[in-house]
């Protein structure tokens, strides 16, 4: 991990960046004292969810889809 103060990173930002970039970490300190850390970013892949993961673990009733009972609809309402 490396140590830089605000006023190299100021100065060589592009440097610094491509080190980020390469994997390295950077702590920026000031007056003595860590205020910031810049780091490479994780890299996310997204993958598409397989179908049918929870088939047969649940049965959806054949009311699913039905309407509500009146006392249920009107504690929604407020009534």
């Amino acid at each position: 991990m490396l140590t830089v103060t605000i006023d190299e990173i100021q100065r060589n930002l592009t440097s610094y960046l491509q080190q980020v970039a390469a994997g390295e970490s950077i702590i920026i300190i000031q007056a003595g004292k860590p205020i910031a850390e810049i780091k490479p970013v994780s890299a996310t892949f997204r993958q598409i969810r397989p179908y049918g993961l929870c088939d047969g673990e649940f049965i959806v009733p054949d009311d699913f889809d039905s309407p509500l009972p009146e006392e249920i609809l009107n504690s929604f309402e407020g009534k």
